[in-house]
C-alpha cells in the first residue's frame, strides 16, 4: 500500500509519458559544457501534437555520463524529467533483462538447447529492473496531476504499471508494447513468478495497447493460461504509421541529394538497386537476407553485374557478444559475397555501418526492390518509409512476421523469413515486375503505411485512455 506521505503527493502534469529513452540527450564537451540534442520519432510528434499548454511531462532515463551530468547540475528542458538511476543499476535494467531475456522471448531469439539460463545472475538482474520500474513509478506518483493520464512505453517499464496503480489509484495508466508479444508457449519459458510479474505489472494498466491484432492476442492467450484472464484491463490495438508529410519534404533536402548522388555512382550506371535498411539487430535477419541475394545472383546469373545490394546495418547494442559476433558475421557474409562474385567494375554488396538517415532516405528513393525480412518484428516502419518517398515507385519483398505486414501484405511481395529460396525467388520477381504494377502498388502502400501517422497514433491512445471505464 501507498504510504500517506507518498498518497498526498501530487504533481501537476495532466499527461505523462514514460520510456527508457527520453526525447533529448546531453554530451559533456571538451571545455566542460553540456550540449543537448533533440531526438524523434513518433512519441515526440504525438507530445507535441497536444499543445504547449496540455500539462504535459515525459519521463525518462539518464542514459549517458552526460545525462547523468545533466542532472546533477541541475540542467533540464522544460516539460521532461530525466532521472538519475544508477549506470549498474540502468546496464542490469536494460542489457541484462529487458535486451537479453524480454527482446529475446519475444521475438523468439533464444538457441534453447543452450539458452536461457535463470541462474542466480538472473535473479540479481531482475532484482535492478525492479528497481529501476520502481524509479519510474516512484517519479510519475510524484508528478502527477489528480486523475493524469500516464502513458508508460515498452519492454523496459513492463512492471510500471502495477507499481503505480499502488501508488496512485487515481491516475489513468496505459502501457504501450512496441515489439510483439510472445505465444504461450515461448512465454512460458519465463520462470513462473517472473511471468506472474510481468502480466500483474502490465494489468495494472486501464489499458494495454499494442501494434497488432497478432500481439495482442498473444498477450491475453498468455493472461488466459498463466493470470486467469485480462481482468478489467482493456486491450487495443494501434498500428503506428510512417509520418508521411515530414519523409517527403526531409527527403528532398540537399543533403539527401547529394547522397543520391554519391550512391548512383557507387552502385554503377544503369543497374538496379536492392535496399535495405536496418540497425544490426539480431531479430532483423540481415544474413538470410544477404544469402538470399547470393542465391539470387546463383539462380539468375543474367543478374550478375546488373544488381546491386545496398545494405545499411547500422551498430546495435555493440556492448553485447552476442551482437557483436552478429555484426561480423554479417560482415563475413559480405566479404564472401563480394569476393565469390565481384568484378574491378562491379561490388555485389554496398554495406554501409554508418549510421546516416540522410544516406537512408536516398537509398529509399533510388530503391528498386526492398527488402523487409525480419524473423519478427513488432511493426517494422521501414517498410513503410520506403514507399513514402520512392521516386520510382519500389518493390517490397516483406516478411510475414512483420508486424507490417497485416497492413501492407496485399501490395508486398510476402516471403517466409527462415526461406532463403523463396526470399530469392521474391527478389527476382521485384526486379522485374513492370514499371506500371510496380507504380501502383507503391501507391496503394504509401496510402496504408500513412494511416495513422504518429502524431494521430499518440492522440488516439490518450483519447481511449480518457474514456470512461466499462463498470
Amino acid at each position: 500500500m501507498a504510504t500517506t506521505h507518498e498518497s498526498a503527493a501530487r504533481g501537476t502534469a495532466q499527461v505523462l509519458v514514460a520510456s527508457n529513452r527520453g526525447p533529448v540527450s546531453y554530451e559533456v564537451r571538451e571545455d566542460g559544457s553540456l550540449h543537448a540534442k533533440r531526438g524523434g520519432g513518433g512519441l515526440v510528434s504525438g507530445l507535441s501534437a497536444i499543445g504547449p499548454d496540455a500539462g504535459a511531462l515525459w519521463v525518462c532515463s539518464a542514459l549517458t555520463d552526460g545525462d547523468r551530468e545533466a542532472v546533477a547540475r541541475g540542467v533540464g528542458e522544460e516539460g521532461v524529467r530525466m532521472l538519475p538511476v544508477p549506470a549498474d543499476v540502468h546496464a542490469d535494467a536494460y542489457n541484462g533483462i529487458a535486451n537479453s531475456v524480454l527482446w529475446f522471448v519475444h521475438h523468439l531469439l533464444y538457441q534453447t538447447p543452450l539458452e536461457p539460463v535463470f541462474d542466480a545472475e538472473f535473479r540479481r538482474q531482475w532484482a535492478a529492473y525492479e528497481t529501476y520500474n520502481r524509479a519510474f513509478a516512484q517519479a510519475l506518483a510524484q508528478e502527477a496531476a489528480q486523475g493524469a493520464a500516464v502513458l508508460v512505453q515498452d519492454y523496459h517499464l513492463c512492471l510500471v504499471p502495477g507499481m503505480l496503480r499502488e501508488l496512485r489509484p487515481d491516475l489513468r495508466i496505459s502501457h504501450f508494447s512496441h515489439t510483439p508479444w510472445a505465444p504461450v508457449d515461448y512465454f512460458g519459458l519465463l520462470p513462473d513468478d517472473i511471468r506472474e510479474q510481468l502480466l500483474t505489472g502490465m494489468l495494472g494498466a486501464d489499458r494495454l495497447g499494442f501494434l497488432t491484432r497478432r500481439w495482442a492476442d498473444a498477450f491475453s492467450a498468455c493472461c488466459t493460461e498463466f493470470a486467469g484472464g485480462t481482468g478489467k484491463t482493456r486491450v487495443g490495438v494501434h498500428g503506428l504509421g510512417a509520418d508521411g508529410e515530414f519523409l517527403r519534404e526531409r527527403s528532398h533536402r540537399p543533403d539527401v541529394e547529394e547522397r543520391m548522388a554519391a550512391l548512383r555512382a557507387e552502385i554503377g550506371e544503369g543497374r538496379k538497386a536492392i535496399v535495405r535498411v536496418d540497425r544490426t539487430e539480431l531479430s532483423k535477419n540481415i544474413v538470410r537476407g544477404l544469402l538470399a541475394y547470393r542465391q539470387l545472383l546463383d539462380d539468375h546469373p543474367e543478374w550478375r553485374e546488373r544488381v546491386v545490394h545496398v545494405a545499411f546495418a547500422y551498430p546495435s547494442r555493440q556492448d553485447l557478444a552476442v551482437y557483436r559476433d552478429y555484426m561480423a558475421e554479417v560482415q563475413r557474409v559480405t566479404q564472401e559475397i563480394n569476393s565469390a562474385y565481384g568484378t574491378p567494375d562491379w561490388t555485389p554488396v554496398l554495406l554501409n555501418l554508418k549510421d546516416d538517415f540522410a544516406r537512408s532516405l536516398a537509398a529509399y528513393r533510388l530503391a528498386d526492390v526492398a527488402l523487409v525480412n525480419p524473423i519478427r518484428d513488432g511493426m517494422n516502419l521501414v517498410a513503410k518509409e520506403v514507399p513514402v518517398v520512392s521516386d520510382e515507385g519500389c518493390a517490397l519483398v516483406l516478411s510475414r512476421e512483420a508486424g507490417a505486414y497485416w497492413e501492407l501484405r496485399d501490395d508486398a511481395i510476402v516471403v517466409n523469413p527462415y526461406d532463403v529460396l523463396e526470399t530469392a525467388r521474391a527478389l527476382h520477381e521485384g526486379l522485374t515486375m513492370k514499371p506500371q504494377e510496380r507504380a501502383e502498388r507503391t501507391g496503394r502502400l504509401s496510402a496504408a503505411a500513412t494511416a495513422l501517422p504518429p502524431a494521430r497514433w499518440f492522440l488516439d491512445q490518450l483519447n481511449a485512455l480518457r474514456e470512461p471505464q466499462p463498470s
